[in-house]
């Protein structure tokens, strides 16, 4: 009689009891990873109270020594550079496994938080909600600060102004699209300072909404730059589509509300103002693409040890009068990243010069570069000196 196979003497009664102790073993591992993080989540928790504890002592100590002082100005609770200097220490310490971007938004949302339990803050922006300038702000300041959506750039610097918004936030310039002339004219007749700037990726989504009949779609939202901008990508896959330019992507994805045939291009920010649904992301055609924005304010800002500074410039008319400004910036080895003109406005033919330069006011380079300009032209104003934007 032939041996049966060595697979058929197996006994599986072993190996399920095998299975089972596995099981057994998995379980309670997992149970006491559990057990871990619950452990972690409660010192977390614990730690977070304290930092608000902390800002809120700030808070009272500012107060006590401007009363000491006899002071009737208010308190200063936001302070750009402390909190960049903040972020960036968060970046540099981090191991991982989480990213230092991601790392550093956790931060950002915790001390926005905190912020808002020294004072609340209420950041004017270029409306409606579910814009890029929305998102911008609620990147800048965290999703604790009150942010309040104005009709145009002009209604941002006016709010500001007049103090019903402690700070505002306006688009100035895209990588693709070029400057906004709009928010560089609002110097030219405002005392307001750039306080910070904020740099956004701007990513393009194909939304619709929840009663979208996505096989009939006959009309695409979106603003006019947004619609350039997804070109390619249009062409290819909805090229028989309606295109219609709206005053702004938030403005194209409220049109959804009331329409079954139509979709919007907008950013993330618009997907959950608007409940909305992204059919497709990042749909741009240039994936680089991003917008510089900045955060406009009254007080002068201290150094964070990365800085810019942006002047205006208004010249004489004459020949090589750029060149005569740019020289005292290359004698004192301050580096310009940006220059863009502008009328200046009565003069007809007139022109200002807006500049950004790496470094801080109280530099002495750049400090040194701009008393030299100051005898070569008519005017020169300092906007501003800023943390650079670390997000």
């Amino acid at each position: 009689m032939s041996k049966q196979p060595a697979e058929q003497n197996v006994d599986h009664s072993t190996l399920a009891n095998t299975d089972v102790s596995k099981t057994a073993t998995d379980q309670q591992l997992l149970n006491q990873l559990r057990h871990d993080i619950d452990a972690v989540d409660n010192e977390i928790h614990m730690l977070i109270n304290n930092r608000a504890k902390l800002a809120q002592r700030v808070a009272v100590v500012k107060k006590e020594y401007l009363a000491e002082q006899k002071s009737d100005s208010n308190p200063i609770f936001y302070r750009p550079e402390r909190e960049a200097q903040v972020l960036k220490a968060v970046m540099a310490r981090n191991e991982g496994p989480i990213s230092d971007e991601k790392m550093a938004r956790l931060f950002r949302e915790i001390m926005s938080v905190c912020l808002d339990l020294e004072a609340p803050q209420r950041i004017a922006f270029l409306g409606p909600l579910g814009t890029f300038t929305h998102a911008a702000a609620l990147k800048h300041f965290g999703k604790a600060a009150d942010t309040v959506p104005l009709n145009t750039i002009t209604d941002v610097f006016r709010e500001v102004e007049a103090g019903t918004a402690m700070y505002g936030v306006v688009p100035v310039e895209n990588s693709s699209e070029g400057v906004v002339n709009h928010t560089l004219d609002g110097f030219l007749s405002s005392s307001l300072k750039i306080i910070g700037e904020v740099e956004l990726p701007i990513h393009q989504n194909f939304l619709v909404a929840e009663h979208t009949k996505v096989d009939s779609i006959s009309r695409i939202y979106s603003h006019q730059q947004s619609l350039a901008q997804c070109r390619h990508w249009l062409d290819v896959n909805y090229p028989n589509v309606e295109r219609v330019a709206v005053s702004s992507n938030g403005e194209a994805a409220r049109r959804l509300k009331n329409e079954w045939h139509s979709a919007a291009i907008a950013g993330d920010v618009a997907v959950a103002e608007y409940d909305l649904h992204k059919l497709y992301s990042n749909i741009e055609d240039n994936p680089s693409n991003t917008t510089r924005f900045l955060v406009i304010g009254h007080e002068a800002i201290a150094p964070s040890g990365q800085d810019k500074t942006s002047i205006v410039v208004s010249a004489h008319d004459k020949a090589g009068a750029l060149i005569e400004i740019l020289k005292p910036m290359s004698y004192h080895g301050v580096s310009m990243t940006s220059i863009e003109t502008r009328p200046e406005r009565p003069n007809k033919w007139a022109y200002v010069f807006f500049i950004d330069m790496d470094g801080h006011i109280d530099n002495p380079n750049v400090s040194a570069a701009i008393a030299d300009i100051r005898p070569l032209v008519k005017d020169v104003r300092v906007l501003g000196s800023y943390p650079k934007a670390v997000l």
